[in-house]
């Protein structure tokens, strides 16, 4: 059915779009998870807040969407490396149970980037 591949390319989107915008509301507060080691600050919240909206519009209308995943795959791949393991060594229990949450939800998003662009690519 083609139904199903539309429902479910949009519905793994409109997160992306939710995420984006968040980042772009609420950039202040999200600056400190930027690593110190990473100058820029609060560039990247706002620049990976408009790469997750472009994201998540391409992947909707269906243009250059295996390249957003592309994109998509290698952010969340930067964001893992850079924030998520990093908390799973803090000395804080909530900074590691936190860090442990978000690699589990940031590695299936990026699983699901990677598949989208074999499917994207075969379709």
């Amino acid at each position: 059915m083609k139904l199903t591949p539309t429902i479910g390319r949009i519905l793994f989107a409109l997160p992306l779009i939710g995420f984006g915008i968040s980042h772009l509301t609420d950039a202040s507060s999200m600056t400190g998870v930027v690593p110190s080691y990473i100058p820029g600050g609060i560039f990247w919240v706002y620049f990976s807040g408009i790469a997750l909206i472009a994201a998540g519009i391409a992947i909707i209308i269906n243009r250059y969407a295996s390249q957003a995943c592309w994109g998509l795959a290698l952010f969340l791949l930067l964001i893992i490396l850079t924030i998520q393991i990093p908390h799973l060594m803090s000395s804080n229990t909530q900074t590691q149970e936190m860090g442990m949450t978000n690699l589990f939800k940031d590695t299936i998003a990026l699983g699901a980037s990677i598949f989208m662009t074999g499917y994207l690519n075969n379709k």
